[in-house]
């Protein structure tokens, strides 16, 4: 299929369901069975919400938000919206209801639409303490209810498609906030179809390629990159149950592309290695004869090299084992597609030895969100790869000057993608968006480097390092994500500012600490008593040791606390896209982490 050059997400999704018509676009599993949705039959629903949602006033510049899971009509909102002028403004599921109300009050949503009756029932007064919202829609309630969104579909006269041009805007993302209040980035048609466009023009999407869609269209990965650039292609989207169900949403949809962050490329690799324990030593010992000879395989090519017998002793893995492996997410898993978070390079080649080519890539809501990607014949594993076509990359200093290349600074995007700016906050834009040579930059607040060869490394945040009391930086996100290997450790949060040295705050993998503890013939099992539990202590800290082996000495933490509650959404201390909230978490456990110093 040849590469498409689209004006707006209306003419791109227009053009593709006259195209596709026939195809499937989503699967929905109702009845124990995957039920599809051709493009014809959502182009159709898309039709008959522009319909609705005109009949209730929207019209351009008006905003629509949802507060849903990834569903056949969070998309049929989101291009019904689009086709009116309008703009769309999406949450999630698991934020807080005091957070919905700051997203509506701060959009000024002038209609709301929501997934569940549960979900109704907390927001239906909203319109009353909330100057703008007018209507609130159910997607589940039944058809005789006044808020049925299925309802409002079928009763509304057509109304032709408005045709937005590149400056329109389309949505508003409202930003994780792990460190204040979310911010609402508007971007443009132009912002998410450039990106859409680039990523046609270097990704080799077929329209037979399917993907099995867990990463919440909310989030700019999922909804650029899954959503609207697979529409583009022609492509199929099978939607999860949820992450919990998808051993077994894998083997029904059957993906060719997986759309990830790296906390489940983390899991997969954690939870093979726990496998591997448990199997037979022919199995064990098979399973990491087959990694040692891809990885003298992946060594030779990375020279332009090949081994005839080399080759063929992969192949004979890969059928023993490899494939037994990917047939646990289908069998037919070719690419995957990592971003969210930089994805350490140990599971990066991992996946890539068992079979699966593994795409990294970097951005932000901010930047539409892709500015570099590793691409087929561009890929460099443990880097965030080249810009995409159209985006220029630099690195700068504090002041936003260029820094001789290879020095490591703050990363900045140039490009179409580069959002309009953060909503009623022109103090906040001012801060990112500034001139650099006459062309308009975004500070993505990202530390990194460029190599020789123009491929991008990223080093941390900027707004999450810290300084030790003898002068040291530490940047803990890359250090939390290489602990995190360990089968032991579910959750880490490192912490040290302004201290001698860092500590821990680990979160232990109970299933395999207790399996370990039963083996040491240890009495305690509950989780409550393992984390009081010296030899439990101990053996943390010895996977601590060995997981942060290469860090540079000051970085490594010196004293560990454990507990039983996992940081999360529900509690506050996550982002809905699984971010820490650093300023939460240390509020909570500040007596804690306070305590490992004075106890020391």
């Amino acid at each position: 299929m040849s590469q498409q050059v689209f004006a707006s997400l209306v003419d791109m999704q227009r053009r593709s369901c006259a195209a596709h018509g026939n195809r499937p676009l989503f699967g929905t599993k109702r009845g124990g069975v995957y039920q599809w949705m051709t493009y014809g039959e959502f182009g159709a629903e898309v039709d008959r919400c522009r319909a609705a949602l005109g009949a209730l006033g929207v019209g351009r510049g008006d905003r629509v938000s949802v507060i849903a899971n990834n569903r056949v009509e969070w998309a049929v909102g989101a291009y019904g919206t689009y086709s009116l002028g309008g703009t769309y403004v999406p949450m999630y599921e698991a934020q807080l209801a005091k957070d919905w109300k700051y997203i509506l009050r701060d959009s000024g949503a002038k209609v709301l639409l929501v997934s569940s009756e549960a979900i109704y029932d907390e927001v239906k007064d909203f319109p009353a303490e909330i100057e703008t919202l007018e209507h609130v829609l159910c997607f589940d309630a039944p058809a005789s209810a006044s808020a049925s969104f299925a309802a409002a579909l079928a009763k509304a006269a057509p109304m032709d498609p408005v045709m937005p041009v590149a400056e329109d805007i389309c949505g508003f993302i409202y930003t994780s906030g792990t460190t204040g209040e979310p911010k609402g980035v508007v971007l443009s048609h132009g912002n998410i179809i450039s990106n859409v466009n680039a990523v046609q023009q270097e990704f080799p999407i077929r329209e037979d390629d399917c993907s099995l869609s867990f990463l919440p269209w909310a989030h700019s990965f999922g909804q650029t990159c899954e959503l609207h650039t697979l529409m583009s292609r022609g492509a199929a989207i099978g939607l999860a149950e949820s992450v919990q169900t998808l051993i077994d949403n894998f083997s029904e949809v059957k993906p060719t592309l997986l759309f990830s962050v790296p906390r489940i490329f983390n899991r997969i690799y954690d939870g093979l290695q726990k496998r591997m324990e448990d199997e037979s030593p022919v199995k064990r010992a098979l399973f990491y004869k087959g990694l040692e000879v891809a990885r003298e395989r992946r060594l030779l090519a990375d020279k332009g090299q090949k081994s005839w017998w080399v080759d063929k002793q992969y192949a004979f893995f890969d059928k023993l084992v490899f494939s037994k492996v990917r047939a646990r997410f289908g069998g037919r898993l070719q690419y995957a597609f990592s971003g969210g978070a930089a994805l350490s390079k140990e599971v990066a080649l991992f996946i890539d030895d068992i079979g699966i080519e593994v795409y990294e890539g970097y951005g932000l809501t901010e930047t539409s969100p892709i500015a570099t990607a590793n691409t087929p014949g561009a890929r460099r594993i443990g880097s965030i790869g080249k810009p995409l076509p159209g985006i220029e990359v630099v690195i700068c200093d504090e002041q936003g000057k260029r820094v001789p290349a290879g020095q490591e600074g703050e990363i900045v995007v140039i490009g179409p993608n580069v959002m309009q700016g953060y909503h009623n906050r022109p103090e906040a834009t001012e801060e990112v968006i500034f001139d650099l040579d006459g062309k308009r930059a975004f500070k993505t607040g990202d530390m990194g480097s460029i190599d020789p060869d123009g491929f991008v490394r990223i080093t941390g945040r900027f707004k999450e390092q810290y300084k030790l009391e003898n002068g040291k930086y530490v940047v803990p996100s890359p250090l939390e994500e290489l602990l995190k290997l360990s089968g032991f450790v579910n959750q880490v949060f490192l912490y040290g500012d302004n201290k001698p040295y860092n500590v821990a705050i680990v979160v232990p993998d109970f299933e395999a600490v207790q399996k370990w503890a039963k083996k040491q013939g240890l009495s305690a099992s509950t989780p409550e008593d393992l984390v009081k539990d010296k030899a439990v202590h101990a053996k943390i800290g010895e996977e601590l040791r060995k997981y942060g082996d290469a860090f540079k000495g000051y970085e490594r933490p010196q004293r560990w606390a454990l507990i039983t509650d996992e940081f999360s959404t529900e509690n506050d201390m996550m982002t809905p896209s699984l971010k820490i909230k650093r300023r939460v978490v240390q509020r909570v456990y500040q007596a804690m982490l306070d305590g490992l110093y004075h106890d020391a």
